[in-house]
């Protein structure tokens, strides 16, 4: 599958088709877990953990597609079918193979070619991975128990008190407080008070005098900034109150209305202007249309006679080319034809057989003169042969008569 072909992939799947491979990643890692993957398979053929990221990225194919099909054939055996370990230098399309088939024999679908697999990262790992996973769990009825939750005792919420704000809950509290954190130089005497008092009420009885204060201003001044934060109070409401949240629910209708009453008639008004805009589009739609009727018309002949020439193109077109393959073959006759003719031409102005007939010739003279003379000489030993069996035969026969002659005697 090409770049393009993915990507329109991915865009026909959904945005989040991309991440879909870090969630398999995820669920797959939570499954190894479950079946302690760590004790019956890392520890046995020292191998690292893997991450959470592990088959959802490449790293390094090689050592990736060792772990994949490791993890594999260890969870073939977990769902309880035999699957022989495979070896680091294996050859991997005969594993992929054997993997897929076991994956089809559990049910699984595996619609992707056997080279995604080959990678060690992606997608189509993490499925395959999954689904092994998924049925080595039913195999060993892996249950998920109810969950256990902690006894827990309710607390008293504690509210931040910051120093620019009290409740009224607190203020008696404070008060002590403050009067028990004071100083022993900050501490007043009843007593003294009581003197102080009388004091100051016997001074005030005097009428001729004028009261003064001997503070100064500017002191008394920053005394009330420093003191003014604590003498506020503040009644903190409580979110959980239903009086409090019927209270922001007439609020938010409130203005809710006066924003409805304010923006109905801007919205009306804003209705009323689309409405006359579509309508003079329509209207103006209406107009272009009855003007270029002609035009488009003119243009609908024009585009019927473009597809006729068109087809009477491809017609001519398809001729030429048979035509064109028609002259390419009797081009090749006419080659093979010119070919034999200069063959044969060259083998009549060639002297070369003339020269070896010639040779031939003479050879079979000289031959033929050798026949005749052995001939010659068979004959004269077949001559000499005849003539003496015929003196040997004259010879006998003389030999025979002597005899006779003398016996008559």
């Amino acid at each position: 599958m090409t770049e393009d072909g993915r990507r329109m992939e991915e865009e026909e799947r959904g945005p989040g088709a991309v991440f879909h491979v870090f969630v398999l990643m995820e669920d797959l890692l939570e499954k190894l877990k479950l079946l302690d993957y760590e004790e019956d398979l890392l520890r046995k053929q020292n191998m690292r953990p893997i991450s959470r990221l592990y088959f959802a990225l490449p790293t390094n194919p090689g050592e990736q597609f060792y772990m994949f099909s490791s993890l594999a054939a260890w969870l073939i055996n977990k769902a309880g079918r035999y699957f022989e370990q495979p070896q680091e230098y294996d050859d991997p399309n005969a594993v992929i193979s054997k993997i897929l088939s076991e994956l089809r024999s559990f049910g699984g679908t595996a619609d992707f070619p056997p080279s995604k697999l080959k990678a060690g990262y992606g997608e189509q790992v993490c499925y395959v991975l999954d689904f092994l996973a998924e049925k080595a769990l039913k195999h060993i009825d892996f249950t998920w128990n109810r969950p256990t939750y902690p006894s827990e005792e309710l607390e008293e919420e504690v509210v931040g008190e910051d120093d620019a704000e009290l409740t009224l809950n607190k203020i008696e509290d404070e008060i002590v407080e403050e009067d028990s954190d004071n100083d022993e130089e900050q501490f007043i005497d009843l007593n003294v008070l009581k003197a102080q008092t009388s004091k100051l009420s016997a001074e005030s009885s005097k009428p001729a005098e004028i009261l003064e204060s001997n503070t100064d201003a500017a002191e008394w001044y920053l005394e009330v900034e420093r003191v003014l934060p604590q003498l506020k109070v503040t009644v903190r409401t409580d979110n959980k109150d239903w009086r409090a949240h019927v209270d922001q629910m007439h609020q938010h209708r409130d203005g809710m209305e006066t924003s409805l009453g304010e923006t109905k008639g801007y919205l009306d008004k804003l209705h009323s202007e689309v409405s006359k805009t579509l309508e003079k589009v329509t209207s103006r739609e209406k107009y272009i249309n009855s003007q270029l009727d002609p035009l488009i018309q003119e243009y609908r002949a024009a585009q019927a006679q473009l597809s006729e020439l068109k087809e009477q193109h491809q017609q001519v077109t398809e001729k030429v080319t048979e035509k064109t393959q028609i002259l390419s073959e009797l081009n090749e006759d006419l080659e093979k034809v010119k070919q034999e003719i200069e063959e044969k031409g060259s083998s009549i102005t060639d002297g070369a057989p003339l020269v070896k007939m010639k040779q031939a010739l003479t050879k079979l003279k000289q031959e033929n003169i050798q026949m005749d003379i052995r001939i010659g000489v068979v004959e004269h030993a077949l001559l000499q042969s005849k003539l003496k069996e015929k003196s040997n035969m004259t010879r006998d026969m003389h030999a025979a008569v002597i005899p006779e002659s003398s016996i008559d005697y």
